[in-house]
């Protein structure tokens, strides 16, 4: 019987229980997560920010979860890419992407390589730009204060 591969990818900058929640969904409705993490650059061009956390880092992180059997650096916006490197059989994505225009974009994208998107339940209460804005709140938009040099 036929493996089946699943794919969720995500930029999982400041990693947090929403995206331990997608990976364990995602994790146990396919024999084989991949989870793609985006690159900096690439992450930058989506969000129009850098993550805070670098790319080796998020990398280490998530390939550490459980839930993943393994991880990918993910280099665009355009999953038909990271298709043709991992084949997989199912893209998992938040189902804050159900019904809006980049959701019905990838379920198309999607359907060009015989992919199914499975939505998975957002976590509304946490997420990166949350926790971003309060790190921001508490260092200023620039970081935080440094002594160094003084």
């Amino acid at each position: 019987m036929r493996q089946i591969v699943g794919y969720a990818s995500g930029v999982f900058d400041l990693f947090h229980i929403g995206h331990l929640n997608i990976l364990r969904h995602a994790g146990s409705r396919c024999d084989y997560l991949v989870a793609g993490v985006v690159t900096d650059e690439a992450a930058e061009q989506m969000k129009g920010r850098p993550p805070v956390v670098p790319l080796v880092e998020r990398l280490e992180i998530v390939r550490s979860v459980r839930h993943v059997d393994a991880a990918f650096v993910d280099t665009s916006a355009d999953k038909r890419l990271a298709w043709h490197q991992v084949r997989f059989d199912v893209l998992f994505k938040g189902d804050d992407w159900r019904g809006t225009p980049k959701g019905d974009r990838l379920e198309a994208e999607m359907a060009e390589v015989g992919v199914e998107v499975v939505y998975l339940p957002y976590t509304v209460h946490t997420s990166s730009t949350h926790l971003r804005a309060a790190l921001d709140a508490l260092t200023g938009p620039a970081g935080p204060v440094s002594d160094a040099g003084r």
